[in-house]
């Protein structure tokens, strides 16, 4: 039996795989604890300097395992209690990480899915990719930051809609309504998303941290509060070697190596 995820480090590039393809990439219980500890793996190794989320086979992830929650029907909640805490932690770990995630959505996706598929910097979609809420179809609402990720990204009347009425919406509509950043033949997508992580982990990436922390955290404070994390984390970024070299490169006219 495979691993439910795989996890795989090459040049600064973590690659982080949903591997149940023969059931459409579904969070089980064991999918669930394997993806919370290749997370962990992720945030506390420093090699990595890119992450990259995807899955194994036609489909990204289709959410939670419904046959798993057909069996426990009677103690459902007890089910959720289990596994929740566990994934979310995960999913803030992912907001938290201080290098760029992209995910590469290779498929359909629906509801948990969406939260791992919006969770990135960048969102890269295959052609063939596909978005359905599904929880209110069977009588659940939104976990994994599903419905954080559809409103920051699409707006809360687009998020309704969404999640209300469970219509799937094609790769084409979801780059139109901001939900994805870029579609690419299924084909090209895997290596379009891995020339992306590469360039990216090839740049100052205590630079892109600090911008991550600073975009991604601006609801929670006021605009004083925000000049003052700017100025700290200017002064931080300008005493490291990553400024020194960045400001010497300028000036000799080459390519910086960070």
């Amino acid at each position: 039996m495979s691993d439910p995820i795989k996890l795989e480090l090459q040049d600064g590039v973590a690659v982080l795989t949903l591997n149940r393809p023969d059931a459409g990439n579904a969070l089980d219980a064991a999918t669930g604890q394997a993806l919370a500890e290749a997370v962990e793996t992720v945030a506390g190794d420093g090699r990595v300097r890119a992450l990259v989320l995807t899955g194994a086979g036609r489909i990204f992830c289709v959410g939670g395992d419904i046959a798993e929650m057909r069996e426990r029907a009677e103690s459902l909640a007890g089910l959720m209690e289990q596994a929740l805490p566990r994934l979310h932690r995960a999913m803030a770990r992912i907001a938290a990480l201080r290098c760029p995630v992209i995910t590469a959505v290779n498929g359909p996706v629906g509801g948990g899915g969406i939260g791992l598929a919006l969770c990135g910097d960048f969102v890269l979609a295959a052609a063939s990719m596909k978005l359905r809420g599904g929880y209110s179809a069977i009588g659940l609402s939104p976990d994994l930051g599903a419905s954080w990720h559809l409103v920051r990204r699409a707006g809360a009347a687009q998020a309704k809609r969404i999640l209300f009425l469970n219509q799937p919406v094609d790769a084409a509509e979801c780059l139109r309504l901001g939900l994805v950043d870029a579609v690419h033949p299924d084909e090209e997508l895997h290596g379009r998303a891995l020339a992306l992580a590469r360039e990216l982990a090839a740049g100052a990436t205590g630079s892109l941290g600090r911008i991550r922390d600073l975009v991604d955290g601006i609801g929670g404070r006021t605009f004083v509060q925000h000049l003052d994390l700017e100025a700290r984390y200017m002064i931080e970024s300008a005493a490291g070697a990553e400024a020194r070299e960045g400001v010497r490169a300028f000036m000799e006219k080459r390519a910086p190596r960070f």
